[in-house]
């Protein structure tokens, strides 16, 4: 059995200052622990279709400068094809301005957080559900993991199970059926990636009351949020591999 390739959807670049440590896919790519070959970008910001969901393993959505309540076409289409995907039971993560938007896809509500801007290396808190979920399972109540966003998930989308939150957001993270997860946090950020963040967001910070180089100084590694891709990726590969089991005993009974 050839192992499926995975779809990146790729919904923003990262600022300016960042870009030289190549583009959200490739960040996510390397997290996840993927070959280049493994995986296929499409990039829906820029215009590019989304492909037919045949031929993947599963779907990872990047994070974006974007907002999901401005309704842009590109995003709109891109919900209306998560919302199918995830009712097909396609493996789906959202990452940030991904778990947004599939939350919004679902009927969750997606606005500005009320607490403001968060960002730097957070605190996770794990909900007792996490402990059963495929992809948290295991992993200790609290672990750090790396933010920076306006908009957050207000309201999760119905049937959907809260894993995690933070101090400054209730929900860090959903799962919705038996395989999509979305994630507010950046597992694919490394500590490089999230003090560029905070440098970049110095002013927006500032205007919520916050001290980016305090914020900055307080930046630690990450690994357990990291690994999470990595699980995703895995969880994905086995079902397909069940998948393929169950289709070659049919096709032998028959």
């Amino acid at each position: 059995m050839n192992p499926l390739p995975f779809l990146i959807v790729e919904t923003g670049q990262p600022v300016q200052p960042l870009r030289r440590y190549g583009r959200f896919p490739h960040w996510i790519r390397v997290a996840a622990g993927l070959a280049e070959r493994e995986t296929v970008v499409v990039n829906v910001e820029a215009g590019d279709r989304l492909p037919s969901r045949a031929g993947f393993a599963g779907t990872i959505v990047s994070g974006s400068a974007a907002f999901v309540t401005d309704r842009a076409d590109w995003s709109e289409r891109s919900a209306d094809w998560l919302r199918e995907s995830a009712h097909a039971g396609m493996p789906l993560f959202g990452i940030c301005y991904g778990h947004q938007l599939l939350a919004h896809a679902l009927g969750g509500q997606v606005d500005y957080n009320p607490a403001g801007r968060e960002s730097g290396t957070i605190e996770l808190e794990l909900h007792p559900p996490a402990g059963e979920d495929p992809l948290f399972a295991g992993l200790p109540g609290r672990f750090p993991a790396h933010a920076t966003h306006l908009q957050t998930v207000l309201r999760a989308p119905d049937g959907a199970t809260v894993l995690a939150r933070s101090v400054q957001d209730q929900c860090h993270a959903f799962r919705w059926g038996a395989s999509a997860w979305g994630v507010q946090f950046h597992p694919e950020f490394a500590t490089h990636h999230i003090r560029g963040y905070v440098a970049a967001r110095a002013d927006c910070l500032q205007r919520h009351g916050r001290c980016a180089r305090t914020i900055a100084r307080e930046v630690t590694a990450a690994p357990l949020a990291r690994k999470l891709l990595r699980r995703f990726v895995g969880h994905a590969r086995g079902l397909q591999r069940a998948a393929h089991h169950d289709a070659a005993h049919a096709q032998k009974r028959r």
